[in-house]
């Protein structure tokens, strides 16, 4: 899910005006303005190109490790988390593959919308793929939680009942409802329209003419702030019956000490993908509830914008953010878990210059890299 705009719209804007008042001529005023239009873009354009390169290359090494993981994982449960963490890298690597490219295309047009969709129909399609690939990332992610949570706080149930043929069912189901969600507005329930400064598209949050379109906007956030909440609720969860099982084993033994890296670990981890989903996900749902509420749409902004309105610039950052999302998420969830984890071995190992017996425990705690898993008793 990709999305973004040109600041300098203002300036250009303001410039024209002061020509105008000034009597300068329309030919100057033309020639000015297509400088400054083209310069707005060859700068712009490179945001959204960062940000489908990154987070092509981000997804792809998350995809690939998942991959070598799955087939030398036996355990079941280790495959439910890994099933998880790859569907996520999956939908954001789509997400990233299908908005990014029209956005561009849109910047390459002269921010001009019509040329390359003149029927409207590529908006519909931009916005079905923005609510999709925005709704689906969270609701996997709150599916990871209580898998965690329930793997952590009730493992014997979570041994007996948790398959990897409901944990694809669940997958499923979840992308899905998602994409039926989102093609309400192609029904006739709700609306997507352009958004400033007329790159992307995206659920209307004025419109109160539009059958359901109130109904369709208000679900969107709501749903995403449920999700954010059910997501930090399991991992405080996690995070606590991880720290007592630590507790209940402290002591100076191997098994002891392996506990007490693999918690201190996680719990860093699960504070870390709690911080990135707040900071990514909450300034849009909130922003978008105060849009509503006020019956304003970052739509209207392309022609009634001015320096400082702050919907129009803080709802382009705040989609800004939940793209970002897309990019922090293989980081969040397993590459960074790996890289930082490996490091810190080696240094420990370096250090205190372990025995072989040292060697072997930080190859088992390695192996062990999700709560769930068969753990030292």
């Amino acid at each position: 899910m990709t999305a973004d705009g040109c600041d300098s719209l203002e300036v250009i804007q303001t410039t024209a005006a002061e020509m105008l008042d000034s009597n300068v001529s329309t030919k100057m005023l033309r020639e000015d303005n297509v400088t400054k239009n083209s310069s707005c873009s060859s700068v712009s354009v490179g945001y959204p190109i960062t940000m489908m390169i990154t987070g092509m290359v981000g997804n792809s090494l998350a995809l690939i490790l998942v991959c070598i993981s799955y087939r030398k994982k036996e355990n079941k449960r280790k495959k439910s988390f890994l099933l998880c963490i790859g569907s996520l890298a999956l939908t954001d690597l789509f997400g990233q593959l299908v908005t990014s490219p029209i956005v561009i295309s849109v910047y390459r047009a002269g921010m001009n919308w019509d040329r390359i969709d003149q029927s409207g129909a590529l908006c519909h399609f931009f916005g079905v793929c923005m609510t999709t690939f925005g709704l689906c990332p969270l609701f996997l992610a709150s599916a990871m939680a209580i898998e965690r949570a329930i793997a952590i706080t009730n493992p014997h149930w979570y041994s007996n009942h948790m398959k990897t043929s409901v944990t694809k069912k669940t997958l499923a189901f979840i992308w899905l409802l998602v994409l039926l969600f989102a093609l309400l507005p192609i029904a006739g329930v709700g609306k997507y329209t352009r958004q400033w400064p007329g790159t992307w598209c995206f659920i209307s949050t004025g419109d109160r003419e539009v059958k359901g379109n109130m109904f369709f906007a208000v679900t969107f956030a709501v749903l995403g702030i449920l999700s954010l909440l059910l997501t930090l609720s399991c991992n405080v969860l996690t995070i606590r019956g991880l720290i007592i099982r630590c507790k209940t084993k402290s002591g100076t033994s191997q098994t002891s000490r392996q506990w007490e890296r693999l918690t201190t670990e996680t719990v860093i981890q699960l504070l870390g993908i709690m911080c990135v989903l707040l900071i990514c996900w909450s300034p849009l749902l909130m922003l978008m509830l105060r849009m509503i509420s006020t019956q304003v749409s970052s739509s209207a902004c392309s022609s009634t914008h001015t320096p400082g309105h702050l919907d129009c610039d803080f709802f382009l950052m705040a989609i800004r953010l939940a793209s970002l999302n897309q990019i922090l998420d293989p980081w969040v969830y397993l590459l960074l878990r790996e890289i930082l984890l490996r490091k810190f071995c080696l240094m420990a190992n370096a250090v205190s210059n372990c025995s072989t017996d040292d060697h072997k425990e930080i190859q088992t705690a390695l192996a062990q890299e999700v709560p769930g898993e068969k753990q030292p008793s």
